[in-house]
């Protein structure tokens, strides 16, 4: 069974919101409204697919942190995330 060795850039939109959802237990609803108040921008292919970066997933780490341990809303989250850009 060959053994497979990939190197992606963290910035390449390779990642489906429903791998997401899995990866970082964020609700799929819960992402889009992220990416509605733009939290989070995923890259769009057409109008309704989305594919999120390494990067894009360290992020919503974060944000999953603050949501459930430090209860911060999505507005909350927009101010802190925007100081950090």
């Amino acid at each position: 069974m060959p053994v497979f060795s990939f190197k992606i850039a963290p910035e390449e939109p390779v990642y489906v919101i429903s791998v997401v959802c899995k990866l970082v237990n964020i609700p799929i609803w819960t992402l889009r409204q992220l990416d509605k108040a733009g939290v989070v921008r995923p890259k769009r292919l057409g109008k309704k697919s989305r594919f999120y970066s390494l990067k894009d997933l360290k992020r919503l780490e974060y944000v999953h942190y603050l949501m459930e341990e430090k209860r911060v809303n999505i507005h909350g989250l927009k101010i802190i995330l925007g100081n950090q850009e």
